[in-house]
């Protein structure tokens, strides 16, 4: 029996993902768009869209992307790992920094 993606997520991951979708579907409310029309936007099946608003994993990352896109949050995804904001990043640069800088020694003369 093969596990899927959904099968194998970290609960954290799951809650995540559904709250992504819910929100997805609040912003595409409040914009006054049908599920229809949101699918046409983004160039997917409605069937596929209602599974970005479900918060399904399987849905290729394109189509999350492009819902953004059209709900007007396209820049999200290039934002989200920002090196500037990753502090988990940068206390790892912090950790790496030599103790000493030496200057280095000159080549003997042969």
């Amino acid at each position: 029996m093969r596990s899927t993606v959904a099968d194998t997520l970290p609960p954290g991951v799951k809650r995540a993902l559904t709250k992504l979708g819910a929100d997805v579907a609040l912003a595409r409310k409040k914009r006054n768009l049908t599920a229809m029309m949101m699918a046409e936007r983004i160039g997917v099946a409605k069937s596929t869209y209602l599974k970005v608003e479900k918060g399904d994993p399987t849905v290729a990352l394109g189509t999350y992307a492009m819902t953004f896109f059209v709900l007007g949050f396209g820049d999200v995804l290039g934002e989200m790992l920002d090196a500037r904001r990753d502090d988990q990043g940068l206390l790892l640069d912090a950790e790496r920094m030599p103790q000493r800088v030496r200057t280095p020694k000159s080549p003997r003369a042969l």
